[in-house]
């Protein structure tokens, strides 16, 4: 059994074993100590009550999902994010829950904002990660937000704080990041039944995540004080990869991208910040939603894939084949490419009983015929999990999600240093960028390079990052925050080139409603009509729950722009 599993079952009775504790500590008689139950009078006595009340927070990290699909580089069905259809909601799940883990924070806080131990403050420092944590994925869709720093009672006044702005939402992001630190472990430090959890090395990567999105967010919208923050995540991740803590995972070679998302990459040198699983307590069934739903790159996502000497498949000079054949456009790509999804017919062991190599098609086995290309990373090849769907258990799967890695890191650093001064050198190219092209076994990445074949060194940065992080939840913050989601969003959704190719034979796609769907050029057209409005949509809507619960108690909740 793996450590990871023991962590984590910690994790899950947690919630409950706190709970129990909260629930008992509301007694009417303050000055009456429950002999046979947890109160606040027994409990928050020690370091190990603090590390319970702390691992009830790592419950809400974000498990597998469909992100993506909000953007323009993923796609299943109509997404109403990413087509310009959302209508505000009366709740929104994720600002529930993102409050409820915040007054759980404070909790911990307040408990132990006064105590000397050493332990006890390093658990009231994870509470401040993940205050942080929550808070950072409210700005993220929401911009400026209600700060509430304490527990609140049902009659507390500041049940109806006002929104805070931007700014002062992103600077007590960074200010509870930053106190934070200082009590939390080195990577290198932490005991192995504690691997998983936060440390320092999680705060520097999640505080240059919050200052690259606001220092890029400001610059494209002529804000002065996008330097600071742009500043701010060119120091902290630069301190990350100076402390020589962690690296790429490389254990696999030249395959090495494509394992890192499988079992073999759980715990490895790249991990900063996972959402962990472990069979028999906390297993998912992602290979099975993905094949099922389908969670398909687009025509976009495809072409952004380089060829194998670092060329545009547009570029004069390139070796791309085109899409005349089935596997051609495949041929001569960035090696993470093939590891991203399948070439069409390749054997793979995939999701079947037995499990046995099949030869893998768009149309098998449930997925959606929407783009054409299949889906290969998280595609797990443990026949034990490839398994038990025969035996009524899907949620056999145990790796884990990365949540922050070394890599964003490194493609961090490289933007921001860009971003900052409108170029980059040679050499923190080769701290940044050059090392993710060496594990995919791409050229490196040059200002000679990029003069010679007329390129543009800040579309090269973007499209590295789209292209190391597709499919983990990044590029619909990255479209707002560069300011080109009201570019790239209302583009039609394409997939494979039916028309002049082998697919106009190959079923489904022969059939007449595929073939009516293709534009100009033959490509299938998996959702057109879709829009954008730059003066709304860059932000999204209070839950109407919310704005109205302050209305009818005499206060104001500001709604974003449009909404």
């Amino acid at each position: 059994m793996k450590l990871k599993y023991i962590n984590h079952r910690k994790l899950l009775i947690a919630g409950v074993f706190i709970l129990a504790a909260l629930l008992n500590g509301c007694k009417k008689d303050l000055n009456l100590v429950s002999e046979d139950s947890i109160t606040d009078a027994t409990f928050w006595k020690t370091g190990a009550d603090f590390k319970l009340a702390a691992n009830n927070l790592y419950n809400g990290l974000d498990r597998f999902g469909f992100e993506d699909t909000e953007s323009d580089i993923a796609f299943n069905f109509p997404n109403s994010v990413s087509n310009g259809n959302l209508q505000p909601a009366e709740s929104v799940d994720l600002w529930t829950d993102s409050y409820g883990y915040i007054r759980s924070s404070n909790n911990i806080i307040e408990k132990g904002s006064a105590s000397t131990d050493a332990e006890i403050k390093r658990y009231v420092a994870e509470a401040k990660f993940f205050r942080a944590w929550y808070y950072w994925k409210l700005l993220r869709l929401y911009g400026g937000v209600p700060l509430i720093t304490k527990v609140l009672g049902t009659d507390d006044p500041a049940l109806f704080t006002p929104r805070s702005s931007r700014t002062e939402t992103v600077d007590f992001i960074l200010k509870d990041l930053q106190e934070a630190k200082a009590d939390l472990p080195l990577q290198s430090a932490l005991a192995s039944v504690d691997v998983g959890r936060i440390t320092q090395g999680a705060t520097l990567a999640l505080t240059a995540r919050v200052a690259l999105f606001e220092g890029t967010w400001g610059k494209f919208r002529a804000d002065g004080d996008a330097t600071k923050y742009i500043d701010a995540a060119i120091a902290a991740s630069r301190e990350i990869i100076n402390s020589g803590t962690y690296g790429l995972y490389t254990d696999k070679g030249v395959q090495s991208y494509r394992y890192l998302f499988l079992e073999d990459g759980d715990d490895s040198r790249e991990s900063i910040l996972d959402r962990r699983y472990a069979r028999n307590i906390l297993g998912h069934d992602i290979p099975y939603q993905y094949d099922g739903n389908g969670y398909n790159p687009t025509r976009k996502m495809v072409d952004l894939y380089l060829d194998k000497n670092g060329l545009p498949i547009t570029a004069p000079g390139t070796v791309f084949k085109g899409y005349g054949t089935f596997v051609s456009e495949f041929q001569d790509r960035d090696p993470r490419m093939t590891m991203t999804m399948i070439i069409p017919g390749t054997l793979t062991n995939r999701v079947f009983f037995p499990v046995t190599k099949i030869a893998n098609w768009p149309d098998k086995p449930q997925r959606n015929f929407n783009t054409g290309y299949i889906l290969y990373k998280y595609m797990s090849e443990d026949p034990l999990a490839n398994n038990s769907g025969q035996n009524g258990d899907a949620s056999i799967f145990d790796f884990d999600r990365h949540l922050i890695r070394y890599a964003e890191v490194l493609l961090i650093y490289a933007e921001a240093v860009f971003e900052k001064a409108g170029a980059i050198s040679d050499g923190d190219l080769d701290l940044s960028i050059n090392k993710l092209r060496d594990r995919a076994g791409m050229p490196h990445l040059t200002n000679t390079f990029v003069a010679a074949n007329n390129l543009n060194m800040r579309n090269e940065i973007r499209r590295e990052r789209t292209v190391e992080l597709t499919l983990e939840g990044f590029r619909y913050d990255d479209l707002r925050r560069w300011k080109t989601a009201e570019t790239e969003l209302p583009q039609d959704v394409k997939g494979i080139k039916i028309t002049g190719s082998e697919w106009a034979g190959k079923t489904p796609y022969s059939d007449p409603s595929y073939l009516s769907k293709v534009d100009a050029n033959g490509f299938l057209i998996a959702e057109k009509s879709r829009k954008f409005d730059p003066n709304k949509d860059y932000l999204q809507p209070l839950p109407t729950k919310e704005v109205a619960f302050y209305q009818a108690n005499g206060h104001k909740l500001e709604q974003n722009p449009g909404w």
